[in-house]
């Protein structure tokens, strides 16, 4: 691929030099503050103005709050370099982080500005982004990407059928597990791409010996299985033939990772803890099987998927994608490291506090500070980063 083209006549700040400074900045503070919120709203001391209740609430800003944002910062740095054209940078870019800002406000306060207002103001982002990045990969004839358009269009209409499943049912169940396949089908495309890749580029470097199976026919296998048993869970998750699906492409995805040679990455942690990340894909989907055959809590698998694959899938590939973009060494620091094991062990918090509810309340606690610390604790450890030039312009 092209390197991103460097800058020629801007002289703003660092912050708003690529689109991922502000938004895994802005992103990552927000889902920590946002969990500090969440924990005595589910404890019922505290109520925010928002017609979501609270439960939906918490899932919505995860789901179509945080996630975009990283989604975009990452698409914002990537399309440059697929596609050889300036990045977007300044004015434009504020906007944009402006905008996701304002829909954050605005399904918060949505119970005094109204439900359709709010989700005027809240998919509005989510447009404009799609619109940017059509518009450059289309000017930069990148046909080929086109496909991150569709992956746009999902958490698009996942979030409209959110605000309107909540506004007209009081719950937004089909929304939510719309936006959590979504995102899982995203995970696994983009994971089966860049593990593999930077696994065999550190091994071939640094651990010569079995490399990661190139991606193949087993591969399509275990995402058209994945495919089919999300959406069948969209549509009937309580069927016992969809979790006996959602059992299957656990293990396949299980085996796929297995594939990838993660175990031979122990040195390089910035590797090692996306093998990580995706191990939880097919826990989730196991546990969510057995959630819909009524051995489980569904909660076991929707946080395996969205505190473990989602968490720590974003903060690996942001700690990663900021290094690389500034200039920096490609190396976990120790703290980088500690935050790491801090989110992890989070994510297997909340997933046992589902499994064994005597143990909830202690375990919940645990969960959302080590959630709310790994992602503050990232953007300030990367605040320099993200608000000064690359070290090497």
């Amino acid at each position: 691929m092209a390197p991103i083209p460097r800058l020629r006549d801007y002289k703003g700040p660092a912050l708003l030099s690529y689109g991922f400074r502000p938004f895994f900045l802005f992103g990552s503070l927000y889902a920590g503050l946002a969990i500090l919120a969440w924990l005595p709203m589910f404890y019922g001391t505290l109520e925010l103005s928002t017609a979501f209740a609270p439960r939906d609430w918490h899932i919505h800003e995860m789901l179509y709050g945080y996630l975009p944002a990283v989604i975009t910062g990452f698409l914002l740095t990537a399309v440059p370099n697929w596609t050889g054209r300036m990045p977007l940078q300044g004015r434009p870019l504020l906007v944009l982080v402006l905008v996701w800002a304002a829909g954050r406000l605005a399904v918060t306060t949505s119970a005094w500005i109204g439900w359709e207002a709010a989700a005027v103001i809240d998919n509005a982002f989510l447009l404009l982004v799609a619109g940017a990045m059509g518009r450059e990969i289309v000017k930069g004839r990148n046909w080929r990407n086109l496909k991150v358009l569709i992956a746009l269009g999902l958490l698009l209409a996942g979030n409209i059928l959110f605000h309107v499943e909540a506004h007209v049912l009081g719950a937004a169940d089909c929304g939510i597990r719309f936006g959590i396949a979504a995102t899982m089908m995203l995970i696994m495309l983009v994971g089966g791409r860049i593990i593999p890749s930077f696994t065999r580029n550190w091994l071939v470097r640094e651990n010569p010996g079995r490399l990661p199976a190139p991606f193949g026919r087993f591969d399509m296998v275990t995402m058209i299985a994945a495919g089919v048993a999300l959406a069948a869970w969209i549509a009937t998750p309580d069927w016992s033939v969809t979790g006996a699906a959602l059992i299957a492409a656990g293990v396949l995805q299980a085996a796929r990772l297995a594939r990838w040679a993660g175990e031979r990455t122990w040195r390089d942690r910035l590797v090692l803890i996306l093998h990580v990340a995706y191990a939880f894909v097919p826990l989730g989907f196991i546990l969510t099987g057995l959630a819909t055959l009524g051995l489980v809590s569904s909660a076991a698998g929707i946080h395996a998927w969205s505190g473990g694959a989602m968490g720590v899938m974003t903060l690996a590939v942001m700690s990663r994608s900021s290094l690389g973009h500034t200039g920096r060494a490609l190396v976990a620091s120790t703290v980088m490291q500690g935050l790491y094991l801090l989110l992890v062990v989070g994510a297997l918090a909340r997933i046992c506090a589902a499994v064994h509810p005597a143990l909830s309340d202690v375990l919940l606690h645990v969960a959302g500070l080590a959630w709310a610390g790994a992602f503050v604790g990232f953007a300030l450890a990367y605040w320099n980063v993200f608000t000064r030039p690359r070290v090497n312009a």
